[in-house]
């Protein structure tokens, strides 16, 4: 198994310059890119092409765009909008060698019928897929583990996948979203290796269930999250995908970009390396 950063770990004290710096001096051999914010902001004063000789020149690759956000239930504008992000995505996806896009699903106060969800989340995941074949690109949703996600268990975004049933759409499972609204060990049992993209690593302080929020996660192996039968499920059903760290801790922000980065990286390993063998670290 391969480690990633998810930059959302040093969101308020660094950028995609120094997150880059660091991650390749600590050996990590993949960065998910934050598209709303880090992106942007690195483009302000350089260029996509810039990026590409970076990876290029360097270690660590580029795993994901980070995210393509509430894809599903949008009004004919909003739906629009997405395809035309998803699209822009495609182009600087081509040009970096972006392997996935993370798709999340719609957060809103509003009472939708789970079929209403899962119908309008396998049309739009279908025309995404269309889109993405052509630059081998892989969608990867990320059910959010909150009450007012309209895709919150593993179960219910699995079989969303399962029904879109093509190649380039699969999932992500981020530990601390599992835990959240009490998904599933047998669901996990039941799935595909091969359907799950990516794995976020995290874990979290013990709140009930529907309370918890981002910001109630801790470094790896620090928390309440039952990682050893995740980690000893994701083996037993075959993943073969990346560990992807991903905190959001106020505290974390607050240290030097470095030290957090640094740190991600030995929590993660700890609880990576009982179940997986680590390459290149």
């Amino acid at each position: 198994m391969k480690l990633c950063f998810n930059q959302a770990t040093t969101l308020k004290n660094s950028n995609l310059v120094k997150d880059l710096k660091h991650c390749e001096k600590h050996g990590y051999d993949y960065i998910e890119i934050r598209t709303m914010d880090k992106l942007p902001e690195y483009l302000e004063e350089h260029s996509i092409e810039d990026l590409a000789e970076f990876f290029k020149a360097n270690h660590i690759k580029p795993l994901a765009f980070n995210a393509l956000v509430f894809f599903n239930n949008r009004d004919d504008a909003g739906h629009r909008a997405i395809v035309d992000e998803f699209k822009s995505m495609m182009i600087m996806a081509e040009k970096l060698g972006v392997k996935y896009v993370v798709a999340v699903p719609l957060v809103t106060e509003a009472k939708i019928l789970k079929e209403d969800i899962k119908n309008s989340c396998v049309e739009v995941l279908a025309e995404l897929s269309e889109i993405a074949e052509p630059f081998g690109v892989k969608i990867a949703v990320e059910f959010v583990g909150h009450p007012q996600c309209t895709v919150n268990t593993f179960g219910q975004a699995y079989d969303i996948i399962d029904t879109v049933n093509r190649d380039n759409v699969g999932l992500v499972l981020d530990c601390f979203h599992f835990h959240a609204m009490g998904s599933s060990l047998e669901d996990l049992k039941k799935a595909d290796g091969e359907k799950i993209f990516i794995l976020h690593i995290d874990d979290t302080e013990d709140f009930p269930i529907g309370f918890l929020t981002d910001e109630d996660r801790v470094w790896p192996g620090h928390g309440a999250i039952d990682l050893d039968s995740i980690l000893s499920i994701l083996k037993g059903i075959g993943y073969s995908g990346v560990a992807s760290v991903e905190l959001f801790r106020p505290e974390y922000y607050e240290l030097e970009a470095e030290e957090t980065i640094k740190t991600a990286k030995e929590t993660t390993i700890q609880v990576i390396s009982k179940y997986f063998a680590l390459q290149n670290l």
